[in-house]
């Protein structure tokens, strides 16, 4: 048994039509991995070119007026329904500021106390989303008004198409997210930020 074993062996290792398989044995697995890497990215940027698409198209329309904010995300759903249905999940933020150099900023700050450059007590600021208080972020939820400024960032989740992400630690689930500013058409004159003392 053992001699025959050992015959076995000494055939096998003078045997050189099996180095190819083993070859392809050992470097398979990292190829496929790669390859699976690359599809895995490709989809996601997929999803953000399908995403961006989407948004824009729905921005101008509600830019003109045609869609109101339930409207916007009703459309944005029913496009990304194809999408969607492979578990995924798609959220819509819609945020309105009154001009492009305050979006993402807080509200603006007219008349300043010490310490200067923050709010504190006894200071006045333009309330730009109109909510009685300072805020942070001065943009207001949904579309404002006329030649309001809105932003839109809309996310697409779902989960990744190759098993592999948990061997290189990548979350199970990959997101694409894209992000646009559109200003309301003119229809009517622009309100004023209301100014508020505290």
């Amino acid at each position: 048994m053992i001699g025959t074993i050992a015959a076995f062996l000494g055939r096998l290792r003078s045997h050189v039509r099996g180095a190819t398989l083993l070859e392809f044995g050992l470097i398979s697995p990292v190829l496929i991995l790669t390859i699976m890497g690359i599809g895995d990215l490709a989809y996601q940027s997929y999803l953000r070119a399908v995403t961006r698409g989407v948004l824009e198209k729905a921005a101008r329309a509600a830019s003109v007026g045609t869609l109101n904010a339930t409207q916007i995300d009703a459309y944005i759903e029913a496009q990304m329904a194809a999408i969607n249905s492979k578990n995924g999940t798609t959220s819509t933020t819609k945020k309105s500021y009154y001009n492009f150099s305050r979006v993402g900023k807080p509200e603006k700050i007219t008349t300043d106390t010490a310490p200067l450059g923050s709010y504190n007590s006894g200071d006045c600021y333009e309330d730009a989303n109109n909510n009685g208080t300072y805020d942070t972020n001065s943009g207001a939820t949904g579309l404002g008004g006329a030649d309001d400024i809105v932003y839109y960032e809309v996310t697409v989740s779902m989960p990744r198409m190759f098993p592999m992400a948990k061997l290189l630690g990548w979350s199970a689930t990959q997101t694409a997210s894209a992000t646009t500013m559109v200003r309301n058409q003119p229809w009517s004159n622009q309100s004023t930020p209301t100014i508020r003392c505290s």
